[in-house]
């Protein structure tokens, strides 16, 4: 029987010499998930773990950098089209495809066929089904993203088109495994709104208030995962270990690997 972990811990940035954020031309939101405070108050640990928009784009000067931080690791969801119009490789990094195939423009698309208006509540609630169907449909594609964290703890980055949703569903799992908080969780799925940059030349017929709804992030969406996670799963300990097969020794060899070790 799987049991919900519990712990009381304060905000800590705790930034030393590190910066969450990496200046890159070609993805815009691409950030270490380092120096949250998680179980026992240890941090997780700067320069392992990385979240990102897609690579496809990045500069010569780019992989340089993603170099430097010894990156040998990328995941990506995106789904099969979506990497197939975008591909890259990057020099000393494998690559894992983990697809999992966007929903939100052809649900859209389907509503506008039937005569259905797109309003900026409809987008919300088109996003909140996505994030809804995340817990449900793509346990298996989570699940092997703790595959690849548990295996080893060379620096990994997973992405997939924005770095937003998909993504951002994976950080807070992550996250929440190391015994993050969730308020903490939130700010850092948040982020999103002040790095990510929409693609140049974006050309849509969809209301500006439509656009902002799907090209960003809100509290209301990743809410919309947890709380499916809780009612239907019983808690986020309790998916872990059902659905994507992180039981306690999974746990604690992740809490080996990412989290600070304690003072002696």
């Amino acid at each position: 029987m799987c049991h919900e972990r519990v712990t009381a811990l304060n905000y800590s940035d705790r930034m030393q010499d590190f910066s969450r954020t990496l200046s890159l031309t070609g993805a815009s939101n691409f950030r270490d998930l380092g120096g949250y405070a998680g179980l026992d108050g240890r941090t997780v640990r700067w320069r392992r773990l990385f979240r990102s928009d897609h690579l496809a784009a990045l500069t010569p000067q780019d992989a340089q950098v993603l170099a430097g931080l010894g990156l040998t690791r990328s995941v990506d969801f995106r789904g099969l089209v979506e990497s197939a119009a975008q591909s890259y490789a990057l020099p000393q990094v494998r690559y894992h495809a983990l697809p999992i195939e966007p929903t939100v423009v052809q649900r859209a698309k389907e509503l506008a066929v039937a005569g259905q208006q797109i309003t900026a509540p409809v987008a919300v609630g088109l996003m909140q089904d996505t994030y809804r169907a995340f817990v449900s449909d793509n346990a298996q594609q989570f699940a092997g993203l703790f595959e690849q964290l548990l295996a080893e703890d060379s620096p990994l980055v997973f992405h997939c088109t924005a770095g937003k949703d998909r993504t951002g569903f994976a950080a807070a799992l992550i996250l929440l495994a190391l015994g993050v908080s969730r308020e903490v969780v939130m700010q850092d799925y948040l982020l999103t709104n002040a790095l990510y940059r929409r693609p140049a030349g974006l050309v849509s017929s969809a209301p500006q208030e439509v656009l902002n709804v799907i090209w960003r992030v809100q509290e209301d969406f990743l809410e919309a995962a947890l709380r499916a996670v809780d009612q239907d799963h019983g808690g986020v300990q309790c998916y872990l270990e059902r659905r994507l097969g992180v039981d306690d020794a999974a746990r604690n060899r992740l809490a080996q690997l990412y989290l600070q070790p304690l003072p002696e």
